[in-house]
C-alpha cells in the first residue's frame, strides 16, 4: 500500500469515525424523545394543595424594522388569557413613528432604540435595565412574527411554580404553504425532538430557541450581562446558563407559533447566521467544554460543546451521500476507507433519525413535494457557509409577514 493510499485511508477512517458519531448522538436523543411521554413539570406537594400563584409577567418583542407585522404580535399578546398581570413590551428598533403610536393606543409598552449595529440580545438588555425589576417576575421572549397558543403563560406559570427558572415552549410553524416553508417546519420539529424532547426526556436542559422562551426576570439581565454583537444570543444563553448548571425546562404541549422561511433567499440568509453562530461557540467554547467535564462534573455545559462540533443535518445528508459516491468509485480503483456500505449505513441510520422525529401530523403529500426540494436546500447551505464572514458583519434580520392564524388553537 503506498503512501498516498495510507493516508487517504487514514482520513476517511477518521472522517468516518466522527461522522459516524454524528450520527449516533442523532439517534439516541431522537429515541429518548419517544421514551416518555410529554408531560407538565411536576409541582411541589404543597403547591398541589394550594390556589397556585400568577406571577406578574412581562412579555418582550424586538422588534427590527417590521412595521406590519409587529402590530398583528402585539394585539394577540395583549389579548393572551392569562389571569394573572401580564404587560406586552415592544422594544422598537428602527419602527415607524405611527406604528409606535399605534402600538402605544393598543396598550403596549413600547421602549425605542437605536444601535450601531442591532442585535436581539443588546434589544433586550436595553429593556431589562429600564423596565423597573420589581414589578415583573417573568420575562417572555417572543420574536416579532410569533403568536401564542392557548393556555401559554398559565403553563409557563406552571413550570416556574414547579421550581424551574428557564422555560422554553414548543415553537412551531404557523404556515407551511411553500416547499421551503414545510422544509423550515420540519427541521423545527426535528429539532424539538431531538434537542429539547428528547434530552428533556433523559434529565438534560432543552435547548433555547431564540423565542417562546421565558426566563426569571432579574436572571435573564444577569445572563445578558455583556451579550455584546454575538449573531445567536439564545446560544449564549445556552452556554450561560449551563455554566450555572440550571436546568431548562421544555413544554412539548405549549404552543408558540412562528412564521418560517418561504423562499431560497431567506432559507440561505438564515443559514448563514446559524452557521456563523454554530463557529463562534465552537471556537469560544471547546476548551471549556472539557474544563467544564473534568473539574465541575458539568455534562450540560459539555454537551452544548458536543453540539457546536456537529455537522448541520442537511449538510450532513450531503456529505455522506458524496462518501457514498466517492467510496464507490474508489473501490474499483483505489480501495481505501470504509466500505460503501459503511456510508449506506450511515445515511440510513441518520434517515431513519429524521423520520422517527418529524410528528405524525407533517407525514402527508406535500411533503413528498418538499423532500424533492432538499437538494436546493443543500446548495443554498453551501452558499451559506461561504457567507459566514458576511454575517458576522451584519445584521440579517429575517423578514416576516402577517400571517392569518387563530391563535388560540393548539395541534
Amino acid at each position: 500500500m503506498t503512501l498516498i493510499t495510507l493516508v487517504l485511508d487514514g482520513l476517511l477512517w477518521v472522517l468516518g469515525i466522527y461522522l459516524l458519531l454524528n450520527c449516533a448522538y442523532l439517534l439516541f436523543f431522537a429515541i429518548a424523545g419517544h421514551l416518555r411521554p410529554s408531560q407538565r413539570p411536576a409541582l411541589p406537594a404543597a403547591a398541589n394543595s394550594r390556589p397556585r400563584p400568577a406571577r406578574a409577567m412581562c412579555v418582550l418583542i424586538p422588534a427590527y424594522r417590521e412595521n406590519t407585522v409587529v402590530l398583528e404580535t402585539t394585539r394577540a399578546a395583549l389579548r393572551h388569557a392569562y389571569r394573572g398581570a401580564h404587560t406586552v413590551c415592544v422594544i422598537a428598533d428602527g419602527l415607524e413613528a405611527a406604528t409606535v403610536a399605534s402600538l402605544r393606543e393598543m396598550g403596549a409598552q413600547v421602549l425605542e432604540v437605536q444601535f450601531a449595529r442591532s442585535t436581539k440580545g443588546k434589544a433586550l438588555l436595553y429593556a431589562l435595565e429600564k423596565l423597573p425589576p420589581r414589578t415583573f417576575e417573568v420575562a417572555m421572549v417572543l420574536d416579532v412574527d410569533n403568536l401564542m397558543g392557548r393556555g401559554c403563560l398559565e403553563a409557563v406559570n406552571e413550570a416556574f411554580e414547579a421550581g424551574y427558572q428557564v422555560v422554553q415552549t414548543h415553537r412551531t410553524a404557523k404556515n407551511t404553504d411553500s416547499a421551503f416553508a414545510l422544509l423550515d417546519a420540519c427541521n423545527e420539529e426535528i429539532n424539538n425532538h431531538i434537542y429539547r424532547k428528547g434530552h428533556f426526556a433523559v434529565g438534560l436542559s432543552a435547548a433555547l430557541i431564540g423565542s417562546g422562551m421565558a426566563f426569571e426576570f432579574g436572571y435573564l439581565r444577569q445572563l445578558l450581562q455583556g451579550i455584546g454583537e454575538t449573531v445567536g444570543e439564545d446560544k449564549e444563553l445556552d452556554f450561560r446558563i449551563a455554566r450555572d448548571q440550571e436546568k431548562i425546562c421544555y413544554l412539548d404541549s405549549v404552543y408558540v407559533y412562528d412564521e418560517k422561511v418561504e423562499n431560497a433567499q431567506v432559507f440561505t440568509q438564515q443559514r448563514s447566521r446559524w452557521l456563523a453562530s454554530q463557529f463562534e461557540f465552537l471556537k469560544k467554547y471547546a476548551a471549556e467544554g472539557l474544563e467544564q467535564l473534568m473539574e465541575h462534573d458539568n455534562l450540560e455545559f459539555f454537551n452544548k460543546v458536543v453540539q457546536a462540533f456537529l455537522v448541520p443535518r442537511t449538510l450532513l445528508i450531503g456529505v455522506l451521500g458524496l462518501l457514498l459516491l466517492v467510496s464507490v468509485g474508489l473501490s474499483f480503483v483505489l480501495p481505501a476507507g470504509p466500505a460503501p456500505l459503511f456510508w449506506a449505513g450511515l445515511l440510513a441510520v441518520l434517515a431513519l433519525t429524521l423520520l422517527i422525529s418529524l410528528p405524525a401530523r407533517l407525514y402527508n403529500r406535500q411533503l413528498l413535494t418538499a423532500v424533492v426540494r432538499l437538494p436546493y436546500a443543500l446548495l443554498c447551505m453551501i452558499l451559506a457557509l461561504l457567507r459566514i464572514n458576511r454575517s458576522k458583519t451584519a445584521f440579517l434580520a429575517t423578514p416576516h409577514r402577517v400571517q392569518a392564524l387563530d391563535a388560540s388553537l393548539d395541534h
